[in-house]
């Protein structure tokens, strides 16, 4: 049978049809567009994608092989091993001052993305309004969508070091207000927040009976002062769902092995999502989780400093070419201000990949509030970045000679 393009257009239309409209209207993730753009292309920088470019250590992944060896392929308990959940709880409480059971108080997730989506789909009613600060993670609001729930933008400004104020949340407030979601350190501007910046967000969350989705997976990758879970500051922790994972912190991106911590009816919610979903997390990336959390901190140290100096090179190149950076505090991301070249930021990054041959993320991507900015993921090599910053300086001249 000969199938002719019309027809074959026929198909494809009446197979979306059949399609959720909560699913079929989101737009494809900006990141991953230009990271598709990028691959396969030798001679291009990709500072899109933000993955640590350190291989997951040695003895990690020996514990794993060796688990395999063992014939450890069986499920684990649907929250996850008892020793990796009690080894979680030891670690929040030694680094950050949180105390969580592992009994009921935490799951072993598939990656911290899952752990948003259980903490979404566990909160969210058709109609409930999610509060996220923007610039923001790609993911936020359309899986908020996906669960019926609307997402609501709360801008920040590079003014304020890209932190969220009590002021702006409070003005995004209405009745319909369930969530509010918070990621510092913070993809994609690297902004942080102290424990002076949370007590009035503490108190805005306590005044409007706010739940708090705290995505604090960029924890340990903070430079000038010490990460402060939200959930340690006085009165939050009933109302914070903590998610954070092994990924950034220990070079485990495709391991995705993350972790949700709540009150223990939050977590009994989430975990009957968790078990009639995906059971539970892979054992043989349990087992390297617990390595990583028992012998792991030398390696997670000194790749934090390996940052930590890029990070530097990656703002003073910038200033360098005549593009404005606040300097980001956490997380491997730089996000300098385009604005002064007069282009849109996808017109930037679309020009700045075909000309330059650097790929990076348009800062719309991360939401309306990103216009007028480009993140730059600087967990890359040196040579890389010294590299991208030249082209790019080089762009920029040529930008100028065209005005």
């Amino acid at each position: 049978m000969i199938v002719n393009e019309d027809t074959k257009q026929q198909q494809v239309k009446s197979m979306s049809s059949y399609l959720a409209p909560s699913v079929r209207d989101i737009p494809p993730s900006g990141i991953r567009k230009f990271f598709d753009l990028a691959s396969g292309s030798k001679d291009i920088i990709t500072l899109g994608v933000g993955e640590p470019d350190f291989t997951t250590p040695w003895h990690v992944r020996e514990a794993c092989v060796y688990s395999l060896e063992r014939g450890m392929t069986a499920y684990t308990s649907n929250a996850g091993m008892t020793e990796l959940r009690e080894a979680i709880s030891q670690y929040l409480l030694d680094s950050f001052k949180v105390a969580y059971d592992p009994k009921d108080q935490i799951i072993v997730t598939i990656g911290g993305s899952e752990a948003i989506d259980l903490a979404l789909r566990a909160l969210i009613v058709p109609g409930d309004e999610v509060l996220i600060p923007e610039p923001s993670y790609v993911p936020y609001s359309p899986i908020t969508s996906i669960g019926g729930g609307v997402p609501v933008g709360i801008e920040t400004f590079a003014k304020d070091n890209f932190k969220l104020t009590a002021e702006s949340l409070e003005a995004k407030i209405t009745p319909k207000s369930k969530v509010l979601i918070l990621c510092y350190p913070s993809n994609p501007t690297g902004a942080t927040m102290s424990y002076e910046d949370w007590l009035p967000i503490a108190k805005v969350v306590e005044k409007h009976d706010l739940i708090v989705i705290s995505d604090e997976i960029y924890a340990e990758l903070t430079y000038n002062q010490k990460h402060v879970s939200f959930s340690s500051i006085p009165g939050m922790m009933d109302r914070t769902i903590m998610v954070s994972g092994f990924s950034k912190a220990f070079a485990m991106t495709g391991w995705r092995m993350g972790y949700v911590c709540a009150h223990p009816e939050l977590i009994a919610a989430m975990l009957k999502i968790h078990q009639y979903t995906v059971m539970c997390a892979p054992v043989m990336g349990q087992v390297a989780a617990l390595e990583a959390l028992r012998n792991g901190m030398e390696e997670k140290d000194r790749m934090v400093e390996s940052y930590n100096q890029r990070r530097r090179l990656i703002v003073q190149g910038f200033h360098d070419i005549g593009l404005e950076c606040h300097e980001p505090q956490g997380a491997f991301y730089a996000f300098p201000s385009i604005g002064s070249t007069g282009l849109s930021s996808e017109e930037f990054a679309q020009r700045l990949l075909l000309e330059a041959r650097v790929a990076a993320v348009p800062g719309t991507a991360f939401g309306s509030g990103g216009e007028g900015f480009l993140r730059c993921s600087y967990a890359t090599s040196v040579a890389q970045l010294t590299e991208a910053l030249d082209r790019m300086g080089n762009f920029l001249h040529k930008l100028k000679t065209e005005s």
